[in-house]
């Protein structure tokens, strides 16, 4: 069994993540296809302080591209440019490549939260028919436009998301299950379509068994992760700990994953055979909290010696770092973080805080940090960088 070092391993992962390709000067969908082959999928968030979490995994590998390359793959198809890719439960709510639907649907994958809405649609199967009914007539819909055709207007249940009518629970449901999909958005508002309408026939009526399913779930993993732990491949589509541990035996068995030792980790790791080891990786990338390269906590402190939490849900007198806090990767390490907001009003991208890693060249940081956020901001429109107080790194950055 071979033994690597962390920095070995560090290399192999950024290079199965995209960090080893180098940036395009316009990207295409060609470009779009590539970071897919690496990522895998692209985790869907609603939260868009600074930028929605789609947007930002291909901002840190491709540099400024630009967002209607994602939107017309995934929500804006045409018969020039069919659809790439389509939305279920992977990670979590997330886009995957459209060939990829049989796999998700195999029974491989854990049942997510709206599992729970289970008893509400055995209590009112009337209800799933009503709903499947309306969007068949008039999807792509809305949820709201869903319930005031099924319950009527004047019954309409008010309140925010976290407090759904009945109509809205069931229409998770029936997202969650494979029945329904976005058929685009609006807004960021999801639209649900028949999944008939969104998913090619052909792709719909392939038969995957969930033991083939976890194979290639885990495969795709792995391809993703280039080297990792049981846990780590677990986690990347949410499977479930005996599937996961019978589809890396079978992986290992066909030669797939090949056992390795990673120095410094407790667990036994598994590499890709395909990954890459480049000689050294270089160039610089901010990753929104949601970056597959840093979904899993503990594998990125057990990677980059970098402890990250998302501090959304963290009470603001309680944050240590902020509330939407981008690491900065430079030259293959984590060396710094900012808590970034995009404030449209003002024109400004706002740096409200940043702080550097302990025992690096901070003025090098500074500057090429500096040099990164004006490509965000004029990427997003923008017209500046106007960085704050907090954190250690704030006053160079300021300078720089």
């Amino acid at each position: 069994m071979d033994t690597m070092s962390i920095a070995v391993a560090r290399r192999i992962a950024l290079a199965a993540q995209g960090f080893a390709d180098p940036r395009p000067e316009v990207a295409t969908r060609r470009h779009l296809k590539r970071v897919l082959s690496r990522v895998q999928l692209i985790q869907l968030d609603s939260v868009n302080v600074a930028v929605r979490a789609h947007y930002a995994p291909l901002f840190s590998r491709l540099g400024a591209y630009d967002r209607t390359l994602i939107d017309e793959a995934a929500w804006a198809h045409s018969a020039r440019k069919p659809r790439m890719l389509v939305e279920t439960w992977a990670h979590e709510a997330s886009l995957i490549p459209v060939e990829d639907w049989p796999l998700l649907r195999s029974g491989a994958k854990r049942a997510g939260w709206w599992r729970n809405y289970a008893r509400l649609v055995e209590r009112s199967p009337t209800l799933v028919d009503d709903i499947v009914a309306v969007v068949k007539e008039l999807g792509p819909i809305g949820a709201g436009g869903i319930e005031r055709e099924v319950v009527g207007e004047s019954q309409r249940t008010p309140g925010p998301w976290w407090d759904r009518s009945e109509v809205k629970k069931v229409c998770e449901w029936l997202f969650g299950m494979g029945q329904l999909t976005t058929g685009t958005r609006r807004s960021f508002e999801r639209l649900y379509d028949l999944t008939e309408r969104v998913v090619p026939p052909e792709i719909l009526a392939r038969q995957v068994s969930p033991e083939e399913g976890a194979r290639e779930l885990t495969a795709r993993s792995a391809a993703a992760l280039g080297v990792a732990t049981e846990p780590d491949l677990r986690d990347y589509y949410r499977l479930g700990p005996e599937v996961s541990h019978q589809a890396v035996a079978d992986l290992v068995e066909s030669g797939v994953l090949e056992p390795v030792r990673v120095r410094t980790w407790r667990s036994p790791a598994y590499r890709f055979a395909g990954a890459r080891l480049p000689r050294k990786i270089t160039g610089r990338a901010l990753l929104c909290p949601f970056d597959p390269l840093i979904w899993e906590r503990g594998r990125t402190e057990r990677l980059f010696d970098f402890h990250y939490r998302i501090e959304i849900y963290v009470p603001e007198p309680k944050r240590v770092y902020g509330y939407y806090v981008f690491p900065f990767l430079l030259d293959g390490e984590l060396v710094a973080r900012v808590d970034l907001k995009a404030d449209r009003e003002a024109g400004v991208l706002r740096v409200q805080g940043a702080f550097a890693e302990p025992e690096v060249d901070r003025p090098r940081v500074a500057g090429e940090l500096a040099a990164e956020l004006r490509v965000m901001a004029q990427w997003l429109s923008l017209d500046g960088v106007a960085v704050g107080e907090r954190g250690d790194l704030a006053p160079l950055l300021r300078r720089a």
